[in-house]
């Protein structure tokens, strides 16, 4: 009689990875778990383990996973790290949209305005000083940033800020900031501007060109002659 292979039990460095088949009933699936799980390590019950679960397609809800969690702790030696599958929620769906989109907004942000949105943000217009712009992505303002700028807010380290004229009262990109020079001379200002996070993981400001080499994946055009 063929052996099941609904679970497949993987060591890694990391400790464990259980493939479970998104194809069988739910049901078969828990009782292979229990038993293949019940002679795993027998003899390293004082050394913990790092447990991954792979679901695969198959949709697993919050019971289910907390089932699987249950499940697996009963043995004292295993500690679930994570519960991964390739099936996505709804909202899920959604904040995976918002966070990769671009937001475009015409006009201007006066001082005590502030505008934020969770993915990259095109601003055609300027932010006066006392105006705030934050992004959970990059930030394009075509105009003049007078005020303070925060991309990549929630901790994205490659998040980009550039501009028509860089004036900045602040910059922030992730958790790096730099704050402007006392005074700028506006006519000086002639070519647009760029701001990112550089491999000394430093804030610096330079010409827009730089972009095209060091932020590649910013273009996503694939014509051309």
């Amino acid at each position: 009689m063929k052996q099941s292979q609904n679970v497949v039990i993987k060591g890694t460095k990391d400790g464990l990875t259980l493939q479970l088949n998104d194809k069988c009933a739910y049901n078969e699936l828990i009782e292979e778990l229990t038993e293949k799980l019940d002679g795993v390590v027998q003899d390293q019950e004082d050394t913990l383990i790092t447990v991954t679960v792979q679901t695969g397609n198959r949709y697993v809800t919050e019971e289910e996973k907390e089932e699987l969690r249950q499940l697996i702790r009963k043995h004292r030696h295993l500690v679930v790290e994570e519960i991964k599958s390739n099936v996505l929620t709804m909202e899920e769906a959604v904040q995976w949209k918002e966070e990769n989109e671009i937001v475009s907004y015409a006009g201007r942000i006066r001082s005590g305005q502030v505008l934020e949105v969770p993915g990259d943000l095109l601003l055609i217009g300027d932010v006066n000083p006392g105006g705030s712009v934050l992004a959970g992505g990059s930030i394009f303002v075509m105009g003049s940033l007078k005020g303070m700028a925060h991309a990549g807010c929630y901790g994205n380290d490659s998040a980009v800020i550039a501009a028509g004229k860089m004036m900045p009262s602040q910059l922030r990109i992730s958790d790096h900031l730099t704050r402007s020079p006392d005074r700028y001379d506006e006519e000086e200002l002639t070519e647009s501007e760029c701001a990112f996070i550089n491999e000394a993981q430093q804030l610096v400001i330079d010409r827009l060109q730089v972009l095209k080499y060091l932020r590649p994946d910013l273009s996503t055009f694939k014509g051309g002659f």
